[in-house]
């Protein structure tokens, strides 16, 4: 499947221009200001050239900085950049153009629609937008919101709390089907809709779904002059430390005929006996990731007292646990989980495991480790009254003065 990133260069960024006084930024748009030894348009353009999802870039630039691109690629340019394309008056046009152009030369099957503007977009986003695009015909990077929202009155006064639930802050990339997004471009010029502020808007707008996968705290889009000197003096930098948490859990072994390991359900002699599902790997793997978060444990969040728990899928606890550590605006680094049994036999069911496990969190598989042991008939695992499992987790969290 190729996939194209199409970047866009081509608005003016009045925002962000410099004062008279301002000997911080160099005059222009904001994404040919330099920050940390290259421009912002230049960070951009590498995240994606480097990237391996993606096969060819094309950038959409305004007609008055066609020098200013050149200067910015001359050194160093990937093979897999494309000449640049002029944009026109509003985004959406300029976004229509790229998509024109790439028509005209080969069509991928999925592009990468993403703003200049943001320059630290990490290939972890990169990856979790593509892999969305091979279920869905539009998915986009955001942020679950984590403040508090106040609607007010003209005065200032605070009228009312807004519930925060379900609310992101929508970011770049945002991926597509070409001919969805090609398409939707289209009509919307035919109809003479050209009021939209982003391409998942357009693309819904066309009778699509899009869905949102995690983007990040540093993927920040650049605004104002401030944003700018920020992000050059390294100020606009959260420094993500690591953090570690372990858990273990163990469940009792019932009549049945499979027991639900890591996500997966295997065939077994016996079941397991839980509140939920009893699936003991992805129990403590969630204990494992609220420990590194110190935010309490499984049994804080979803109590067994609480009956709308009764038979749960543990899926949705873990995937509880990730949502946290991205609320806080970090990331998983990696996972390993020790399944204790003496039976079922795990090794035919590990790939599966890691693969769901991998799906839950949003990472790459390659992050993600399930084993197995056996306590040499020893212990209630080794009598076979139960099985038992542990996990460990590092988590990288936002350094707090």
């Amino acid at each position: 499947m190729a996939t194209a990133a199409l970047i866009v260069a081509a608005g003016r960024g009045s925002r962000a221009q410099p004062s008279a006084s301002d000997a911080t930024q160099t005059a222009g748009p904001k994404q040919y200001a330099r920050i940390k030894g290259r421009t912002v348009l230049g960070h951009a353009i590498e995240a994606f050239t480097s990237h391996p999802s993606v096969d060819q870039v094309l950038v959409v630039v305004h007609g008055a900085d066609l020098d200013a691109y050149e200067a910015v690629t001359e050194d160093g340019a990937s093979e897999k950049l494309l000449p640049p394309v002029e944009g026109g008056a509003t985004r959406q046009q300029s976004v229509r153009a790229g998509l024109e152009a790439l028509a005209q030369a080969q069509a991928p099957d999925t592009v990468l629609i993403h703003d200049a503007a943001r320059p630290f977009v990490s290939s972890d986003v990169i990856d979790r937008v593509v892999r969305a695009l091979t279920h869905h015909t539009g998915a986009i990077a955001g942020v679950a919101l984590a403040d508090t929202l106040q609607r007010t009155s003209e005065t200032g006064l605070i009228t009312e709390t807004l519930s925060r639930e379900g609310l992101w802050r929508a970011q770049t990339p945002q991926g597509f089907a070409f001919a969805a997004v090609y398409d939707a471009h289209r009509k919307a010029s035919d109809v003479g809709q050209e009021s939209f502020t982003d391409d998942a808007t357009l693309v819904a707008w066309a009778g699509h779904e899009v869905v949102v996968v995690a983007g990040s705290e540093h993927n920040t889009k650049l605004t104002t002059k401030e944003d700018l000197a920020m992000a050059a003096d390294g100020t606009g930098e959260t420094r993500l430390l690591p953090r570690m948490g372990n858990g273990y859990d163990v469940h009792r072994c019932d009549k049945g005929d499979h027991v639900w390991l890591c996500g997966v359900r295997v065939p077994s002699s016996f079941a397991l006996s839980g509140h939920s599902d009893a699936d003991v790997g992805l129990h403590a793997l969630t204990d494992a990731i609220l420990g590194a978060l110190g935010d309490g444990d499984i049994g804080t969040h979803f109590p067994p007292s609480d009956t709308q728990w009764k038979g749960a899928a543990s899926h949705i606890f873990l995937a509880d646990a990730a949502k946290r550590v991205r609320t806080a605006g970090g990331a998983i680094g990696n996972v390993d989980v020790t399944l204790i049994c003496e039976s079922p036999k795990i090794q035919p069911h590990r790939a599966r495991m890691c693969a769901e496990v991998a799906s839950i969190l949003d990472i790459s598989p390659d992050r993600v480790s399930v084993k197995a042991t056996t306590t040499e008939g020893l212990g209630l695992t080794g009598r076979g009254e139960g099985v038992a499992a542990m996990a460990t987790a590092t988590v990288f969290l936002p350094e707090v003065a």
